[in-house]
């Protein structure tokens, strides 16, 4: 016997959506994606994926569409893309016949803060790795060479408090 396609480990493409109206629930749609409800809702809300037709009885139904997008921000999330650089991508994503030099451009940008980041970090291990080397075993904590670095008088205007960096923004002057 074959193994079918899945849309997801273990489930069968044609298990994704009930083949009478190819609609899913919010949580077999979380399911499918790997997200959580709450994440769901929140890109419904901040508008990255639109919002779903509801029954009646106030459930969302969720379509192969939703599921797409769903599947598409994750993606963009896991190369750490801020919401406005995938709200971007999904606006150009519309105008299909458009030249692709914005999505090249956007991609670029992103790259750069990628690379900023991977020096900032470099600068961050360095730090460390200086501190870890202030330790001397066998002292107490009073004697701590950690703890003295730490509370040395450094400058903390450097250029990593400028380029703080949360998943999923980008501070000043980036995208």
């Amino acid at each position: 016997m074959t193994a079918q396609p899945t849309a997801w480990p273990g489930l069968p493409i044609h298990n994704v959506f009930t083949r009478r109206d190819r609609i899913m629930k919010i949580g077999d749609i979380a399911t499918a994606t790997g997200l959580s409800v709450e994440t769901i809702r929140y890109y419904e809300k901040i508008g990255l994926l639109p919002p779903p037709a509801r029954s009646e009885n106030g459930y969302r139904h969720y379509r192969p569409l939703h599921l797409e997008r769903l599947q598409f921000i994750k993606r963009c999330r896991s190369l750490d893309m801020a919401q406005d650089e995938i709200r971007q991508l999904i606006d150009l994503a519309r105008q299909p016949d458009a030249d692709c030099r914005d999505v090249d451009a956007l991609l670029a940008r992103h790259l750069q803060h990628v690379r900023e980041r991977l020096q900032e970090l470099a600068s961050l291990e360095q730090t460390l790795v200086q501190l870890q080397s202030a330790c001397s075993q066998g002292k107490t904590v009073r004697e701590c060479g950690i703890l003295d670095g730490l509370n040395a008088h450094q400058d903390t205007t450097s250029s990593t408090e400028a380029h703080n960096h949360v998943p999923g923004t980008h501070g000043k002057g980036h995208a």
